[in-house]
C-alpha cells in the first residue's frame, strides 16, 4: 500500500462516542457538567490553600499542584470535544492533535509524579514526624515539583517526536473523543520497532516507578503506624493516609483499566469509554475525596466563603 507522508496530512477526525444526534445531546451536557465541576471544585482547593496561611505546609502544596493539574489534565481533551458536538464537526488539525498528545501526557505523566510526591511526604510525616520540617522545606518541595514537570515535559516532548515520524494513508479516523497516542498509533501505516518501544513501554516504566515509590513509602507507613502504642496516634497517622490512598486507587485502578481494555477490547470504541474514567472522572472526584475527609479544607473553605464554622 503506498503510504502518505505525515507532512501532508492536514487533518484527523474524532469519531468520539455515538453519532446519534439524542445521545450527542446527552454527552454534551453530561460532559459539560463533569468539566465545570472539575473546574469549580479544583479551583476551590487552590483558593483554600492560598487564602490559610495554616495550610501553607508540605502536604497542601504538593495538593494545589495536584489540583491545577487536574485542571489542566481535563482542559486538554473536553472543551475540543465539547466544541465538536456543538458545531458538529468531527476534524482536528494534524498540529492540533499532536499538540494534544503532548499536553495530554505532559498532565497524566504530572498528575502520576505528584501521586508519588505525596505518598513520600506522608512517608515522612508518620515516620520522622520530629524532622519532618527540616526534611520537607521549601527547597526540596521545590524541586520535587520542579523535577516532576522536567521529566513530564521531556517525556512527553519524546513521545510527541515519535508521533511526528508517523506515517498516514486514507484512513484518518481516530475512535476516540480526543487524540489518544496509542489510538493515533494504530491507524499509522508506518511500523517501526523504536516507535512501538518508545510508545508502549516509556510510560508504563514511569508509571511502574511512580507506582513502586508509592507502595515502598506506604510499607514503611503501615510499619511505622504498626509499632505505635497510642490507638488515637495510629487513628490519626492512617486519617492522613486515607484522602491519597483513595485518590492512588482511583487513578492507577482507572489508568490500568484503560491499559488492560485498549489491549484486549475489539472495540475501540470500548477504550474511549474506559478512557473517561481517569481522564474526566478522577480530576472530577479529586477535591471531593480530599475534602469531605480533611478538616483542614473543609475549615478553609468555610472561612473562603465568610460563613461561621
Amino acid at each position: 500500500m503506498e503510504q502518505e507522508n505525515n507532512t501532508r496530512i492536514s487533518e484527523f477526525f474524532l469519531l468520539g462516542f455515538s453519532e446519534d444526534p439524542e445521545l450527542q445531546s446527552l454527552i454534551y451536557g453530561l460532559f459539560l457538567s463533569m468539566y465545570l465541576t472539575t473546574m469549580l471544585g479544583n479551583l476551590l482547593i487552590i483558593l483554600a490553600i492560598i487564602s490559610d496561611s495554616h495550610m501553607h505546609t508540605p502536604m497542601y502544596f504538593f495538593l494545589s499542584n495536584l489540583s491545577f493539574v487536574d485542571i489542566c489534565f481535563t482542559s486538554t481533551t473536553v472543551p475540543k470535544m465539547l466544541v465538536s458536538i456543538q458545531t458538529q464537526s468531527k476534524a482536528i488539525t494534524y498540529t492540533g492533535c499532536i499538540t494534544q498528545i503532548y499536553f495530554f501526557l505532559i498532565f497524566a505523566e504530572l498528575d502520576n509524579f505528584l501521586l508519588a510526591v505525596m505518598a513520600y511526604d506522608r512517608f515522612v510525616a508518620i515516620c520522622y514526624p520530629l524532622h519532618y520540617m527540616v526534611i520537607m522545606n521549601p527547597w526540596l518541595c521545590g524541586f520535587l515539583v520542579l523535577g516532576s514537570w522536567l521529566v513530564s515535559v521531556l517525556h512527553a516532548l519524546l513521545q510527541s517526536l515519535m508521533a511526528l515520524q508517523l506515517s498516514f494513508c486514507a484512513d484518518l479516523e481516530i475512535p476516540h473523543f480526543f487524540c489518544e497516542l496509542n489510538q493515533v498509533a494504530q491507524i499509522a501505516c508506518s511500523e517501526s520497532f523504536l516507535n512501538d518501544l518508545v510508545m508502549y513501554f516509556a510510560p508504563v516504566l514511569l508509571a511502574a516507578g511512580s507506582l513502586t515509590g508509592i507502595l515502598y513509602s506506604y510499607s514503611k507507613i503501615v510499619s511505622s503506624i504498626h509499632g505505635m502504642s497510642s490507638v488515637q496516634g495510629k487513628n490519626k497517622a492512617f486519617s492522613t493516609c486515607v484522602s491519597h490512598l483513595s485518590v492512588v486507587s482511583l487513578f492507577y485502578g482507572t489508568g490500568l483499566g484503560v491499559y488492560i481494555s485498549s489491549a484486549t477490547a475489539h472495540s475501540s470504541h470500548s477504550s474511549a469509554v474506559v478512557s473517561v474514567m481517569y481522564t474526566v472522572v478522577t480530576p472530577m472526584l479529586n477535591p471531593f475525596i480530599y475534602s469531605l475527609r480533611n478538616k483542614d479544607v473543609k475549615r478553609a473553605l468555610t472561612r473562603l466563603f465568610g460563613m461561621k464554622l
